[in-house]
């Protein structure tokens, strides 16, 4: 007998020795879980079970047992047991199964199966009873949990049946993260079904299978369709099979050898040309039919046989991928159910959100369309919106667009094209577009423009160019950053020869800190200056026009321990001011700051003091006295200095975070870095006897009128960032980034 073993091919050897009965083969399914396979007396069901005759590793067995065709006294029936673990590394010596009074006893093979051998083996044993053990077996599996490994057993435990079941001819994706698959199948059921996706990571999905005639499968075949959902994102290309309980059990088909892959854009179109032909239950079709109208990359609003219409007019995307998006929805007889913004399967609902307007252009252009005529109301006009929508993630491979969803379920799509932008240039950008009379500008700014604000993150400024244009890192002193917008263009030419004449500023290192525009068209011209005078001046170029931004981009350009800041709307009212600046910084250190005044020697700021009672914390003093009532007061300790001229350390600069680049104008922008520089303990004075002239700060808007909005933007910012909060959790910083 042991002879004749031999001879058999290793399988059919360890087969042949399981129906001796007493001895099992084991199988790791993964670490966790034994595929256990023996012989003996009849058993099956939930059994309690031993290894090692070592009480620590009892458990529950579940097994799977069938009469041998070939039987033995000691063995009349087969079995399959799934044995829980908690050691997958210790040696098996014995198997208990049964009760104490009566239990079996087994003898574990010498070495443990690979999954194949032990189908193999299970597939000898079973005979023409192998589906009969292998659905209540796999069924037993996935009532556990799943892991790869363990799905990768399951997948080939179903193969073990001879021949697949069928064949998937196409796998298609759709943007909203679906898989379509088309193909036939012997037994595959109209409905919901739980099934594997196999391939080089099996996963478990749901799948929505609707079936229909096929003349030309083989007889008993049907063709069928189905729609997955996994809890992972999945890939057309990566589906090499399909796993299902269908009529009769599991069920394998495979992916046909010539079977056709299609994207986002083809797959809904394949949906459609066979989903009128399908049948299964309500839900499933509902699915279908959903998947079949989802998103193909093209514009099918302007195509929509009902009054509705939708456009975009500006869409823009912070860093942090933020949107504030406004355009346009006409819809006079209420059609529309929701609208959303969606990239892949993220969305977000805009209509129950989004703040409307006047738009009396939209209702002039659709009055004499067939669909809208003696629709539209002309006293009233609220088509137009603006919101603001973050949240969607940053997948930048999905592509963007608008899903418009009717009353009666049915969908159309506006592809969009983000501008990709900083915040502040976007928001900037947007409520130009603002009538500042509109009665929603509350609205607007509190729910809108603000939160996109507070939700963006703002990189730091940094340097383009640079071009030396004398001996700058030779100089003595602290450098003097100047920073010049382009409103400040014209006049750098008298601004560098007030800095040649002050016998101070005409030896120490001075960086000019200019607009990349300004840079361009000037920097010849200033280099030429700075020779003639021999400054030592060095010209750096920054993408950005704001004042702040520009002393913040010197800064990080520079690695001295000390920076003079002066903007360049700015002009010393006596020589000697830098000085006074440097010598009073050596005796007190901190932020040192002079006075500001109007050129008519009107005091514009002296110092920034704390108010219990101020909304905002800071107010001034002395605004609109002559200079001479503050010229002879002494360096006075004040809550927060001027940024555009003061003398500071450059480290405490940088481990503040800079400027905080979400505020639109000046005033609050320097307000806020002031505060947080004297909560980390910088103390910030104020020098009177020194005096600079120039006009308020600028806003770099670009246009008058928009100052007042920008002014009420950045105090709703800073209210936001500096609201106070419940005792003992201090000021928090709201914003993403400063």
């Amino acid at each position: 007998m042991a002879g004749a073993e031999q001879a058999l091919p290793q399988t059919s050897q360890t087969a042949a020795r399981i129906m001796r009965g007493g001895r099992v083969v084991a199988c790791p399914i993964d670490d966790t879980l034994l595929l256990v396979i023996g012989a003996g007396a009849p058993v099956a069901g939930q059994v309690p079970a031993q290894i090692n005759d070592d009480p620590a590793t009892a458990t529950s067995a579940s097994i799977i047992g069938w009469r041998l065709a070939s039987q033995s006294p000691t063995a009349t029936h087969g079995f399959a047991a799934l044995l829980p673990i908690n050691d997958a590394g210790r040696p098996l010596t014995t198997l208990r199964l049964g009760q104490e009074g009566s239990p079996r006893r087994y003898i574990f093979g010498p070495r443990t199966l690979a999954v194949r051998e032990s189908v193999t083996v299970l597939a000898e044993l079973a005979g023409a009873q192998l589906a009969e053990v292998l659905d209540p077996l796999v069924d037993a599996m996935m009532q556990m949990s799943t892991g790869r490994r363990r799905l990768a057993a399951i997948v080939a435990l179903i193969q073990a049946r001879k021949g697949s079941d069928g064949f998937l001819e196409f796998v298609g994706e759709t943007h909203e993260g679906a898989i379509f698959l088309r193909g036939w199948a012997r037994a595959a059921d109209p409905g919901n079904a739980r099934v594997i996706v196999c391939g080089e990571n099996p996963v478990v999905a749901d799948c929505g299978i609707a079936t229909f005639s096929r003349q030309d499968i083989p007889q008993g075949g049907a063709g069928f369709i189905g729609l997955l959902a996994a809890s992972e994102p999945l890939r057309a290309r990566d589906v090499e099979g399909l796993a299902y309980r269908g009529r009769g059990g599991w069920r394998y088909a495979s992916v046909h050898e010539h079977r056709l892959i299609g994207g986002p854009t083809e797959t809904p179109g394949h949906i459609r040309s066979v989903l009128l032909q399908t049948h299964s239950t309500p839900a499933v079709l509902l699915r279908m039919r959903s998947a079949a109208n989802s998103f193909e990359g093209r514009e099918t609003i302007s195509t929509l046989p009902v009054p509705v219409r939708l456009g975009v007019d500006n869409i823009f995307q912070a860093n942090s991928g933020a949107f504030l998006i406004s355009g346009w929805l006409l819809d006079p007889d209420e059609h529309v159910q929701s609208v959303r913004l969606r990239r892949g399967q993220s969305e977000m609902r805009l209509d129950d959100r989004w703040t409307r307007l006047e738009r009396s252009d939209v209702t002039d252009a659709f009055t004499e369309e067939p669909l809208f005529k003696s629709m539209l109301d002309q006293q009233t006009h609220p088509h137009g919106f603006i919101v603001f929508a973050g949240g969607l993630g940053a997948d930048g491979v999905a592509p963007l667009h608008l899903e418009l969803t009717l009353k009666d379920s049915r969908r159309a799509f506006l592809p969009l094209t983000p501008a990709r932008l900083p915040p502040r240039q976007a928001a900037l950008r947007q409520i130009k577009s603002i009538d500042p009379e509109n009665w929603g500008l509350t609205e607007i700014v509190d729910r809108q423009i603000v939160p996109f604000l507070c939700a963006s993150e703002s990189p730091s400024p940094g340097i383009k160019a640079i071009l030396d244009a004398g001996a700058f890192n030779e100089a003595p002193g602290p450098p003097i950053i100047v920073a010049a917008g382009q409103a400040e263009e014209k006049e750098l030419a008298p601004f560098l020869g007030l800095l040649a004449l002050d016998p101070e500023t005409r030896h120490a290192p001075i960086a000019l800190v200019l607009h990349s525009e300004c840079f361009r068209r000037q920097a010849g011209r200033i280099r030429q200056l700075a020779q003639f005078y021999r400054l030592p001046l060095r010209l750096m170029s920054a993408e950005t026009d704001d004042v702040y931004d520009l002393l913040e981009a010197g800064i990080r350009a520079l690695s001295s321990e000390t920076v003079v800041l002066l903007a360049g709307s700015l002009l010393p009212r006596r020589s000697g001011w830098y000085g006074r600046l440097v010598s009073a910084y050596e005796e007190s250190g901190g932020i040192i700051s002079p006075t500001l005044a109007y050129e008519d020697h009107s005091v514009r700021w002296a110092g920034s003091w704390a108010d219990a009672q101020s909304e905002n914390s800071l107010s001034g003093r002395y605004a609109g006295y002559p200079l001479s009532a503050v010229t002879g007061l002494k360096l006075t300790r004040i809550a927060a200095a001027s940024f555009e001229c003061c003398i500071m350390p450059r480290e405490a600069f940088l481990v503040a975070g800079g400027f905080a680049g979400s505020y639109l104008g000046s005033r609050q922008k320097g307000q806020d870095l002031g505060l947080r520089l004297s909560r980390s303990g910088i103390e910030s004075w104020w020098l009177p006897s020194v005096q600079m002239l120039g006009s308020d700060e600028p806003f770099s808007t670009g246009s008058a009128s928009a100052a007042p909005l920008v002014e009420r933007i950045d105090e709703r910012l800073f209210s936001a960032r500096w609201a106070p909060q419940p005792q003992g959790e201090g000021n928090r910083i709201k914003e993403a980034s400063a």
